[in-house]
């Protein structure tokens, strides 16, 4: 009996000694992108998080400002990022690569999100952040309540031409997450018709010959600046006011978060208000 006994214990402790180890879950995680930034605000722990980067304090930028407050800001800096003893840091391709190389060199690991280009990348954004975090189940539910309320704020409405367009002509064309946030609430975009594939500049003389139905700008930053200037341009203000106009704030259109829902929000209150003017034009005087 007491041979048996032996060997089971035995046996047990070759299966636990053979079995995978579970990945801890970091206690010590930094973000250094104003994106992950927002992930992982919404899914780290409590006391999970250290960190984030000084861009999610910045109202014309970030989604979530008073969120970010509560958190240490960094400057992305692997000096300043290797003095916190993260155990894992949140990064985006577009990061500095001296300072992500660095911290690889060091021995802290870094994940890296690529910019969000389409819906769909968020839940896969949500559930990469989830497992580095060990907050899988956070994630799903994350993932739910994004994907009803995205099929809550569609809008289905024959679209209309929109033309988003920023300090210095910027705009964004087809194979964005702002394309996909105007035809998602019913709006076509000019950027795309003129063949913008990804951002780039639109010169404001093709704008005002595309004539579009809705001009998309952002709120402006605080002070002046030259690229700024154009936005003031009569000629644009010309087609505001032949237009609609609706001013955004960047914070709903930059990152692949649920987030984005608050420019669509927006958005969809756009398009039914034009469509409310359209049929008010219709109706005519009685």
């Amino acid at each position: 009996m007491r041979a048996s006994r032996r060997l089971a214990l035995l046996l047990a402790a070759t299966l636990a000694a053979a079995a995978p180890a579970v990945a801890e879950a970091p206690r010590r995680v930094v973000s250094i992108n104003l994106c992950t930034d927002q992930l992982a605000m919404m899914l780290a722990a409590p006391g999970q998080l250290l960190s984030v980067s000084h861009l999610a304090t910045e109202p014309q930028i970030s989604a979530m400002v008073e969120e970010a407050r509560a958190y240490p800001a960094n400057r992305g800096q692997a000096e300043e990022v290797f003095l916190m003893r993260p155990d894992l840091v949140l990064a985006g391709t577009f990061t500095a690569r001296q300072t992500v190389d660095l911290l690889r060199r060091l021995g802290i690991e870094v994940i890296e999100l690529p910019p969000a280009n389409a819906f769909a990348d968020i839940p896969d954004q949500l559930r990469t952040v989830g497992r580095a975090l060990g907050r899988e189940a956070r994630a799903e539910e994350l993932v739910a309540e994004f994907e009803a309320d995205l099929a809550r704020l569609r809008v289905d409405l024959p679209p209309v031409r929109a033309a988003l367009y920023y300090p210095r002509g910027y705009t964004t064309g087809s194979g964005t997450l702002a394309d996909a946030i105007l035809r998602h609430t019913g709006f076509s975009n000019v950027a795309a018709e003129l063949g913008l594939d990804g951002g780039g500049d639109l010169p404001l003389e093709r704008l005002v010959m595309a004539q579009p139905q809705m001009i998309v700008t952002s709120s402006p930053y605080p002070g002046a600046s030259r690229a700024e200037e154009l936005l003031d341009h009569p000629a644009l203000q010309a087609v505001r006011e032949e237009a609609g106009s609706v001013e955004v704030s960047d914070g709903g259109w930059i990152c692949g978060t649920p987030a984005v829902l608050q420019a669509l929000e927006v958005m969809g209150a756009a398009r039914r208000s034009l469509a409310e003017v359209r049929l008010t034009e219709l109706d005519g005087p009685r």
